[in-house]
């Protein structure tokens, strides 16, 4: 509905609208019918003569006479006709343009807008051009149109209006003093066709340093469209009429009309149009991914009504197009109670199913069809998404696009959009109807409900007349349904499900074996490829299939091929079902009785973050010979324990970072170090397959671990279990419980449990409730394992070569990786699907993140400061002269220290 509001003209009677589909307005002049002869100066009809590819449309000043669209393929005769009276004592008049017509459309009789009224008998008309001199040129024009429209095939039709256009088309160029400013500097010119709803204009592009210019051929309805470029927020390509030669462009972040909807002649004018756009704009706006919405719309940071909206603008979904309009779900099941109880699951409708399976019934028998059909077979005979069904429920706002598409008439008044009940009972039982929403029905404009035009749509059985559309007892009017819909679209239970739709319209559902085992199979025709039109040699046959594709719907275009994940709802109670993966680490947990300690950490935690762009170097010491592996630190913070490569863990102070301890245990090097939670032992791995447990208070090694076949890469603990990962394929899990390590006796370390890999670990990590281990290899592979049945539940090939490091977020989540293929990897723990990647412009070796932002240390020696949602560099640090190596932040993440290749150990702080 937003395209109806942007485009409207008042003062205007005439529209594109009255035009047929894929017809094409060329020119217009002023002119009078004469309803008599030539000579009868009395009775003319003062107008504007447009010619059309396709009819002659005549618009009379006197708004209360109708508007004559006289269709050429039904003209008898055309010609000029000329005065050859030659009394030299009388006036001479001038030449008139003479038709006789077996039918002529009267539109818009007594300025009202209506069904055509057809008249269909043998009908003469007689015009003068105010300007006398163009009638012969106007003539000949309207026989070149009128020969094409009387062609016997339609595919010649179209090729000699398109050869008609394009000869125009090349006969001008765009006109440069339409530029904002004479200093602008043009970088290409090109055909193509503005596009609106059921509407196509020709014109000309021009794009300059500053703007995007549009000159329609015919001047209608501005001289001009400029965009300026400095306002562009988005744009997409598109595909229009299945091939890639669509263009849109928003200025805003938000609205769901584009500013601008291109159709270009050839792909390569499109790109260059599009790439010239994105370069001019890479500094100013981010491209956006359904990889990066989806993150953002996990966290919360966009609404449900956003995500869809974004979903269909990257599917091509665009209100410009009623074939591909964006397409929302009927969510609401229970349009007869007086209350509408959106805590109730029964008050939904099941997101996981198509509208054509929610009655089991009706798929009976639409599935007993589908066995018996012969290939390609398809369960629904017609789509949730068409230019019919956007029209139907925008009838009373957009009726002239109605009698567009239906040929001047409406639908028949029982069939028309009359109760939000009636409509959702019909896509329940009804044998061809599965339609879905569109988003108007969770916008904030509700007069497509209302019959404010007070147009006459005629009477249904009994005589009602069709008015405003009957609202569930629930709402109270328009607006109130409007707003109680927008309440569902994001309440809990549909943040719980969304996902379950999305992946049948926009995901992995959407095709193949998945869709068929979810009852979402529809016609090949409405498929992205599921034709190749310009294969089709036969002109008639090709725009005979678009047509029917166009008129029918088409799916959107698949952005997921594999589940979509759920939406985190943490402060909700949580009323799904639970899934397959540990309820601990998916479900979100209740906020304890008393949080305000609670509060207040994840406060100043969010605090740190938000200032981790102003790290400040507070000391540097170089107390290592070769680089440093790992860093840990007793909880008062007063110690720092470091492990490097030179075979050696060293302790010094937090506040002098002065050396007060050297431990060599082998002479191999040490590959990490961690400190248990008594802040009396340290636990070392090295590269000679041991585990060694150094006692801070006795100032000795307490004991070993001789547990892997190779080199012992990195370690975790958590809840007296330790976690070692190996090159020799393997993470083992160990009991180890602090209080024993340290009670000065020999432990029994316990083997709990064995994950193999099919190549060496270079890194794991444990979520933070203790349920998950994630593990990152050196053939790039990402393991998430269930610990407690030490089984695999996900193992993506994320990265192209070494993982370096792997992390969950706070809220497990999410996993970050870092590798050698210089890229951050977000996958979501749930499905395991890949949900955002960003590339960098070097290696980055090791990071800390809080779920939004990340801290890393890159190959150069660089700290870099990430926005994971826009995929951006907020911040640079100079920090080592060799690679990062290793990074460790305090639990309130107010303090960092880093280790390097350059044998150096950094503290820093973000300043408040």
């Amino acid at each position: 509905m937003a395209f109806i509001r942007k485009k409207e003209r008042s003062k205007e009677r005439f529209s594109l609208l009255l035009l047929d589909l894929e017809e094409y307005y060329f020119e217009q002049h002023t002119a009078y019918q004469m309803t008599a002869g030539c000579s009868s100066q009395n009775r003319k009809l003062r107008g504007s003569f447009k010619i059309c590819s396709k009819s002659i449309i005549f618009e009379p000043d006197d708004g209360s006479q109708p508007i004559l669209k006289i269709p050429l393929k039904d003209c008898r005769r055309i010609e000029a006709t000329e005065d050859h009276d030659r009394n030299p004592f009388t006036e001479s008049k001038p030449p008139c343009i003479s038709m006789e017509s077996r039918q002529v459309y009267h539109i818009k009789d007594g300025n009202v807008v209506a069904p055509y009224k057809i008249e269909r008998k043998d009908q003469d008309f007689l015009f003068q051009l105010e300007i006398s001199r163009k009638t012969e040129d106007v003539v000949q024009t309207m026989l070149q149109l009128h020969r094409a429209s009387c062609l016997d095939k339609l595919g010649d039709q179209t090729a000699m209006i398109a050869a008609i256009l394009q000869s125009r088309l090349a006969r001008t160029s765009f006109d440069k003093n339409s530029f904002q400013s004479v200093s602008e500097l043009p970088h290409m010119e090109c055909e193509a066709e503005m596009i609106s709803p059921l509407v196509t204009n020709p014109g000309h592009v021009c794009i300059t340093d500053k703007n995007l210019y549009f000159q329609p051929l015919n001047g209608y309805p501005d001289s001009a469209v400029q965009i300026c470029l400095h306002s562009v927020r988005r744009i997409y390509k598109r595909r229009h009429g299945l091939r890639p030669l669509g263009l849109e462009v928003f200025c805003s972040e938000t609205d769901l009309c584009s500013d601008i909807y291109l159709k270009f002649y050839y792909t390569k004018d499109r790109d260059e149009l599009y790439y010239y756009i994105a370069t001019f704009l890479e500094n100013h706006m981010a491209e956006h991914t359904a990889e990066s919405y989806m993150l953002q719309w996990q966290k919360g940071h966009i609404s449900n009504y956003q995500y869809l909206l974004h979903l269909n603008n990257l599917a091509d979904r665009s209100v410009n197009d009623l074939s591909q309009y964006p397409v929302f779900p009927w969510l609401i099941n229970d349009y007869s109670s007086p209350r509408l109880d959106l805590m109730n699951p029964a008050s939904f409708r099941d997101l996981s199913k198509p509208v054509g399976a929610l009655n089991t019934e009706r798929l009976e028998r639409l599935l007993a069809r589908y066995r018996d059909m012969p290939d390609p077979r398809f369960m629904y005979g017609s789509h949730y998404s068409s230019p019919g069904y956007v029209l139907f429920y925008l009838v009373r706002v957009a009726p002239e696009h109605m009698l567009c598409l239906q040929n001047g008439r409406y639908d028949h008044a029982d069939r028309m959009f009359n109760s939000i009940a009636e409509t959702w009972k019909n896509c329940l039982e009804g044998a061809t109807d599965f339609k879905e929403l569109i988003p108007e029905f969770y916008g904030k404009d509700s007069s497509f409900l209302q019959n404010e035009l007070n147009l006459n749509l005629g009477k249904r059985q009994g005589g009602c007349s069709v008015g405003d559309v009957i609202l569930p007892p629930w709402a109270a009017d328009a607006d109130d349904l409007l707003e109680k819909l927008r309440s569902a679209l994001e309440s809990q239970y549909v943040s719980e499900h969304l996902h379950e739709w999305i992946d049948l319209v926009f995901g992995y559902k959407q095709r193949g074996s998945e869709a068929i085992a979810a009852h979402n199979v529809f016609h090949p025709l409405t498929y992205e490829g599921g034709i190749d039109c310009d294969s089709i040699e036969d002109p008639d046959q090709k725009i005979a299939m678009l047509t029917q594709i166009l008129e029918f719907g088409q799916t959107p275009s698949q952005l997921f091929t594999t589940p979509h994940p759920q939406r985190i709802t943490p402060r909700f109670h949580n009323v799904s079902t639970a899934t397959n993966t540990p309820s601990s680490e998916l479900s979100p947990l209740s906020p304890s009785e008393d949080s305000s300690f609670e509060d207040l950490t994840e406060e100043s935690k969010k605090l740190a973050w938000s200032n981790m762009s102003k790290l400040t170097l507070q000391s540097s010491h170089k107390i290592h010979k070769e680089a440093v592996t790992g860093i840990a630190v007793t909880r008062s913070g007063a110690s720092i324990f470091s492990t490097s490569q030179d075979s050696t863990l060293k302790m010094s102070s937090r506040d002098t970072l002065a050396l007060q301890r050297s431990v060599s245990f082998s002479n191999m090097a040490l590959s990490s170090c961690l400190m248990l939670p008594d802040d009396q032992t340290v636990v070392c791995s090295s590269w000679d397959n041991n585990v060694y447990f150094y006692s801070v208070a006795f100032g000795r090694r307490q004991d070993t671990l001789m547990g892997h076949d190779d080199a012992i890469s990195q370690m975790c603990w958590k809840e007296d279990q330790l976690y070692t990962a190996s090159w020799d394929s393997t993470v083992k899990v160990w009991r180890c419980v602090a209080a024993d390590i340290n009670s000065n006796k020999r432990t029994q370390f316990e083997l709990l449990a064995e994950f193999e890999h099919d190549a060496g670990v270079n890194t794991i990590a444990v979520s933070p409730a203790g349920t998950l281990l994630a593990s990152g290899t050196k053939d790039g592979t990402l393991s998430i394992w269930d610990i407690e049945s030490s089984s695999p539940l996900h193992q993506p090939n994320c990265h192209s070569g070494k993982i370096h490091q792997v992390a969950f977020s706070p809220d497990s989540r999410h996993i970050l990786s870092v590798g050698e293929d210089s890229s951050l990897k977000v996958t979501d723990v749930q499905t395991g699907m890949l949900i955002s990647t960003v590339q960098a412009e070097e290696e980055q070796r090791c990071f800390c993140w809080d779920g939004n932002t990340v801290l890393s240390g890159g190959q150069s020696g660089d700290l870099r400061v990430w926005d994971l949602l826009s995929s951006k560099v907020t911040q640079k640090v100079t920090a080592h002269s060799g690679a990062v190596t290793t990074i460790w932040m305090s639990e309130q993440c107010s303090t960092v220290i880093t280790g390097g290749e350059d044998k150096q150990i950094m503290l820093w702080k973000p300043q408040y």
